[in-house]
């Protein structure tokens, strides 16, 4: 395994006497995949939002590269090298798909307070955001409103945007949710090259256990603020704990988790 990038120690967020996440461990490696799933209410977005800063933690640490993060603000984090998608879009639908990512590499250079000038004059980022919309197969887009993409196609220039500050750790927050089987299957795909690449880094959150088991290199299962079971795709794939509390099974049910997932 390699160096942790992200290490995550005792990590806990309690709301009066409710501990929405209870004393989490957890490492990220450099460029590997981590998947962070679990049933609505495990803890997953609360977990999310303290890495990213949205959230300051109860307890324990967020450690990038050994430095202390723990409770910095989000642009902060942002700065040192995190990034995240959220599940609901969040792109500027009245520009051009170029346009979006032309803001976000303004701001990453440190031009934000002139960036519509550079969005519409600067050649060197409008070539940088070229590259990074033919690298998620959505160049053919680069002119149109962002408003009027597919939905799969506004996934995908999210994550554009996100790649656009160079992040050394990407947070995917449900990036098929709402999506069609062939979006899925086509944002999958796209996620895996840029893993496989080596260049990026990834945390994500994910219901679709196919999209998980196609991406994950290790997986750490939350159930009801705890961490459950951490491990690789086929250690949690045939845990009896993970098909109980995450699938609602028992031992003898005959579907099971190993059965669902891509083997």
């Amino acid at each position: 395994m390699n160096e942790p990038l992200l290490s995550i120690r005792s990590l806990s967020k309690h709301f009066g006497g409710v501990a929405a996440v209870d004393g989490i461990d957890l490492d990220v490696p450099a460029r590997e995949t981590v998947a962070i799933i679990g049933p609505n209410g495990a803890g997953k977005t609360t977990f999310y939002n303290m890495v990213s800063g949205r959230m300051t933690p109860s307890a324990g640490q967020v450690l990038l590269n050994g430095r202390d993060i723990t409770g910095q603000p989000p642009h902060r984090i942002s700065r040192l090298g995190v990034s995240r998608s959220f599940q609901i879009n969040n792109i500027f639908t009245e520009m051009t798909v170029r346009e979006n990512v032309e803001v976000a590499l303004a701001a990453f250079h440190h031009h934000s307070r002139r960036w519509f000038n550079l969005a519409s004059r600067n050649r060197p980022i409008q070539e940088e955001a070229e590259s990074l919309l033919e690298r998620l197969s959505i160049g053919e887009l680069s002119a149109r409103r962002a408003g009027v993409i597919s939905y799969g196609d506004k996934r995908l220039l999210e994550i554009a945007v996100v790649l656009a500050t160079r992040p050394k750790l990407v947070l995917l927050d449900e990036p098929t949710a709402g999506m069609t089987p062939e979006e899925t299957r086509r944002v999958t795909a796209l996620v895996k090259s840029l893993a496989d690449s080596g260049d990026y880094t990834f945390l994500i959150t994910e219901h679709d256990m196919e999209v998980v088991f196609s991406l994950a290199d290790r997986i750490l299962v939350m159930h009801r603020g705890k961490a459950l079971v951490a491990g690789t795709p086929e250690e949690v794939r045939r845990h009896p704990e993970v098909r109980k509390a995450y699938l609602g099974e028992d031992d003898d049910d005959q579907e099971s988790l190993s059965q669902e997932a891509p083997q």
